[in-house]
């Protein structure tokens, strides 16, 4: 687990530079890197669908601009998973500061209130600018628009909630919510659902209620650089689908394999996309071509999603047009 040793620095972040609100410019690659990053007191924050690049951009930035680069993937930021959820390299890792991969025990679950609380202790303790690279929209909006401070969900009311999924399915968590929380979240996304109804019973508040009551963000986004990459659909499937491949050929299969003795699908870990697929052919219920064939599926699917997040909450951000 990470751990902030900062004493009274916790929570303070490095002065970023005032600015108008923020105009969204559509640009190719080679014209929107030539904008972003020349003040270096200015964070960046680059967003995008899984496998559209974000970590090679980022890396790139770093290196010709300046920075450190700063995990915004809720699945990157557990151990165990390295290749399946295309965390940086060790190689990658070593040219310059790499912060908030691969620090929380797989085991463990971890939340968005979590996640701002160690990018605080960053942010006290390295002063440099940061880039902050992910596809997991609620931390940048979380970031940028503030999150409502709830209070940690006992573990007897988090059993009870995958108990009843498991038996019942999302639906019937749906169902218990309260209408504006129905309204705001992703009613296809189980873990969202899940969270909503956590905090309606632990709490006595929807979390349409909390969020309203939101405190200001840490980081507003008229202080930051932001880049928000748009893929072709073709494109994109096919770069996704070539990823997979090369995680195969690099090893993960091998990487499933020594996580199957301990492997638990209610983890939050294991919501790590091909996951289930591989353990599941390790166990003898799949093939490896079904296996590959349904975790493609799935990250095509999970790209989806995140491209319709992104047109619905980013507004907002610079847009990179890719190819």
């Amino acid at each position: 687990m990470f751990v902030c040793a900062l004493g009274q620095n916790v929570g303070k972040r490095p002065k970023v530079q005032p600015a108008t609100k923020a105009k969204s410019i559509v640009a190719t690659d080679k014209e929107q890197i030539g904008r972003i990053g020349d003040d270096p007191r200015r964070p960046i924050l680059i967003a995008g669908p899984t496998g559209a690049g974000k970590s090679a951009l980022a890396l790139k930035i770093a290196r010709d601009r300046g920075g450190v680069i700063v995990n915004a993937d809720s699945l990157q930021v557990y151990s165990g998973w390295r290749i399946l959820t295309a965390r940086p390299t060790p190689e990658e890792e070593a040219m310059l500061p790499h912060y908030l991969y691969g620090h929380v025990p797989y085991q463990e679950d971890y939340s968005v209130g979590q996640w701002l609380r160690d990018l605080q202790c960053v942010l006290a303790r390295e002063r440099a600018r940061p880039i902050i690279v992910g596809g997991t929209g609620l931390y940048f909006s979380a970031l940028t628009e503030g999150l409502a401070e709830i209070p940690p969900i006992p573990q007897d009311i988090r059993e009870q909630a995958r108990k009843q999924m498991a038996k019942d399915g999302i639906s019937a968590l749906l169902r218990d919510l309260d209408a504006q929380s129905r309204m705001r979240i992703d009613t296809h996304n189980p873990v969202r659902i899940q969270r909503a109804w956590e905090v309606l019973k632990a709490t006595g508040k929807g979390l349409a209620q909390w969020q309203d009551e939101t405190p200001p963000p840490l980081m507003p986004l008229a202080d930051c650089d932001t880049l928000l990459i748009e893929a072709d659909r073709d494109w994109l499937n096919q770069r996704i689908e070539r990823r997979f491949d090369r995680m195969l050929e690099t090893g993960a299969l091998e990487e499933a394999r020594a996580m199957l003795a301990d492997w638990d699908a209610r983890r939050l870990s294991s919501r790590a996309i091909g996951a289930a697929e591989l353990i599941a052919h390790l166990q003898g219920d799949l093939s490896l071509e079904d296996a590959i064939k349904r975790s493609k599926t799935l990250s095509r699917r999970y790209a989806k999603r995140q491209r319709t997040w992104f047109r619905a909450r980013m507004s907002g951000w610079n847009r990179l047009i890719l190819p």
